[in-house]
């Protein structure tokens, strides 16, 4: 793939990013926030491990990837 190309996806990709983040908290889910993000409050600490938001993720990159092999 020819440098100039990569650079514009990269480019697309990082404003879809920039607006995910800008317009995240009008949503009606909240990414990070998920059914299946493991919150644990205890006394002196927080664990957090969003296990549906990776999932959802790496289906959404997986899908992508497989577009663009395609071509």
């Amino acid at each position: 793939m020819h440098p100039g190309r990569s650079l514009m996806i990269l480019g697309g990709l990082l404003f879809l990013a920039g607006l995910l983040w800008t317009f995240a908290p009008r949503l009606p889910f909240r990414p990070g926030h998920l059914p299946g993000d493991f919150i644990i409050h205890t006394k002196n600490s927080t664990f957090y491990f969003p296990l549906a938001s990776c999932l959802l993720a790496s289906l959404l990159l997986s899908l992508l990837f497989a577009l663009f092999r395609k071509r």
